[in-house]
């Protein structure tokens, strides 16, 4: 099974920024030390500073699968729920 790479952008509210970028730093550390994470890295944008990006590589799909799973998952997703005004999660597949 090929390695899967992962670029999970989340917008934030304006008036939550801080509070979403709190929660984003929180899933670093647990994150990275699970199986299958090879990357975890946390962007945010220069312009729009609602804007975060991760992006992430992971040993196979399984390994993604069971990390949104996890409870510091879990937790992230039920405190900024009304916080985000987006989430996007691309899953690909390196060709070249």
């Amino acid at each position: 099974m090929p390695k899967l790479t992962v670029v999970a952008k989340v917008i934030a509210k304006n008036e939550s920024v801080e509070i979403v970028k709190s929660e984003l730093l929180k899933l670093i550390e647990p994150t990275r030390k699970e199986a299958g994470c090879i990357e975890y890295m946390l962007h945010q944008d220069n312009e729009a500073p609602t804007v975060f990006i991760f992006y992430e590589t992971w040993e196979n799909p399984d390994f993604l699968e069971k990390h949104m799973n996890t409870d510091h998952f879990k937790s992230f997703v039920s405190v900024v729920g009304s916080l985000v005004e987006e989430i996007t999660i691309h899953k690909m597949t390196k060709v070249a």
